[in-house]
């Protein structure tokens, strides 16, 4: 009997996806869960799997892995998709690829399975990481061969068999969770006018049910990466479980949005990313008191493609890999201490420091200074403005103006 390794979460679709496989492949199927902070939901995995009819399960905490190798990256190129997204979902799904073709390789599988639908951009992130990491394995995608329709379908077809899913056609939402991020699509979201329910935030509460004072931290990074909180050196995986809770409390990190999917279409999504906003706050100020206006400039520009690569799929792409080794030797001297006041949804930095600060308070000052002498911006200025000064003679000669 062939094998199939199935990446598993437990939800709605994997659910039905074993019995699915094995009713129409006649395949043994092996599932593999990848913890990445997602907490409660894994308990029940094993079992849950088993009684499903999957031969084994593999559970594999890749947590660490998660932020050093794939949200640490991704941080320090400053990637936001579409002016919001922070890529949660997307940087998520090549990892998990990366550990599925090692089961595969080690199971002697024939082909990967996933639960993403023919809609969305999970499909192209899981394949495309597949197609790099072993272009010989085959890819199976139930949402794009089988009968059921709709979440509606699928609820309908795991009741017939007995398989207990955590969705119910009351709180119909497709949500996915991770130690960076909690994203909300479908039910009432689909339409943009509906405001989300007070009661659909998990990581956190709304911004007018947080505390009415603020809270202050600080933030301490070497070379780009997040090393101390309020002064203490703490772990990847705990430091951002601790701004997950404190920036949940605080109902930072709540994002609305209308984004363009890879594959054409417009989709809404509420994403809760409380932990994530404080960390890039903090590592763009700390970038622009370190980098020099010009590098600052074009790393703006960078990371507007990094976050579509990463968005489309494209994390093991070599255009990917040349970003992340140019935004490495931009982050040598992001070095430095950043404090945050959050408060009622907002994240405000109030202070930055560096011993590579490129702010010099004796240039900048408005006060009396001996450093600078204002007589050179003339000069500056002439030289500047030439190409507009001579435009303006050729217009005025040829009677233009």
């Amino acid at each position: 009997m062939k094998k199939v390794v199935l990446a598993y979460s437990g939800g709605l679709d994997t659910s039905v996806i074993i019995p699915w496989l094995k009713e129409n492949y006649g395949c043994e199927v092996i599932a593999m869960a990848a913890d990445l902070g997602q907490g409660e939901e894994l308990a029940p995995l094993k079992e849950k799997a088993i009684k499903t009819g999957a031969s084994k399960i593999y559970i594999e905490n890749l947590q660490e892995e998660f932020v050093t190798d794939f949200i640490y990256p991704t941080l320090k190129a400053g990637a936001v998709y579409e002016g919001k997204y922070l890529l949660g979902t997307s940087f998520a799904r090549p990892l998990i690829a990366r550990r599925l073709v090692e089961i595969a390789e080690k199971e002697g599988a024939v082909a990967i399975a996933h639960g993403a639908t023919g809609k969305g951009n999970d499909q192209v992130r899981f394949e495309l990481s597949v197609k790099a990491l072993n272009p010989d394995l085959e890819i199976i995608a139930p949402w794009r061969l089988w009968d059921i329709k709709s979440r509606e379908d699928a609820i309908d077809y795991a009741a017939a068999r007995g398989i207990p899913i955590p969705v119910n056609k009351e709180r119909p939402y497709s949500m996915d969770r991770n130690l960076w991020h909690l994203s909300h699509e479908g039910g009432d979201l689909e339409d943009p006018w509906n405001e989300p329910k007070r009661d659909l935030y998990l990581l956190g509460v709304a911004p007018e049910d947080a505390p009415d004072e603020p809270t202050y931290l600080e933030l301490g990074f070497e070379q780009g990466i997040p090393q101390t909180l309020n002064g203490e050196e703490i772990a990847p995986v705990a430091l951002l479980a601790a701004l997950n809770e404190v920036g949940g409390k605080n109902g930072v990190g709540i994002v609305d949005m209308v984004e363009n999917r890879l594959v054409g279409m417009k989709s809404r999504g509420v994403y809760e990313t409380p932990g994530g906003t404080i960390l890039y706050q903090a590592h763009q100020a700390l970038e622009q008191l370190t980098l020099d206006r010009v590098t600052y400039h074009y790393k703006e520009q960078i990371a507007l493609r990094y976050a579509e690569l990463v968005y489309d799929g494209l994390w093991y792409s070599p255009l990917r890999e040349a970003l992340a080794a140019f935004v490495d030797a931009t982050q040598k001297n992001v070095t430095g201490t950043v404090r945050l006041k959050l408060y009622k949804g907002s994240c405000t930095v109030t202070g930055v420091k560096s011993p590579y600060s490129l702010y010099s308070e004796e240039f900048a000052t408005f006060g009396r200074d001996g450093v600078y002498n204002q007589k050179d911006a003339e000069g500056f200025i002439n030289l500047f403005g030439l190409p507009l000064k001579v435009k303006a003679l050729m217009e005025k000669k040829a009677g233009l103006r």
